[in-house]
């Protein structure tokens, strides 16, 4: 083999290889994390949000995941959370 085409062949995967490497998000909602690469996403939902009254929470928990921006894997659900007095 030529020396430049073994060259061209290792560029190509070595940049395969970055577009798999995720950046890592944390976000203060209540601890959703995010995985971000170029071909892929996946989320670890974990979100809590106040509802009308302050005695109800309402919790969003899952895992999702997308392949270049289409989901493939979404089992996340929102739950509510009533506090007595």
């Amino acid at each position: 083999m030529d020396g430049r085409k073994i060259i061209k062949i290792m560029a190509v995967v070595i940049l395969l290889a970055a577009m798999l490497i995720p950046e890592v998000r944390h976000y203060k909602d209540g601890g959703t994390e995010e995985y971000h690469a170029v071909l892929y996403q996946v989320i670890s939902w974990h979100s809590m949000r106040g509802a009308e009254s302050s005695q109800v929470q309402i919790l969003y928990e899952g895992l999702e995941i997308k392949i270049l921006g289409i989901t493939v894997y979404n089992d996340a659900a929102e739950y509510e959370i009533r506090y007595c007095d």
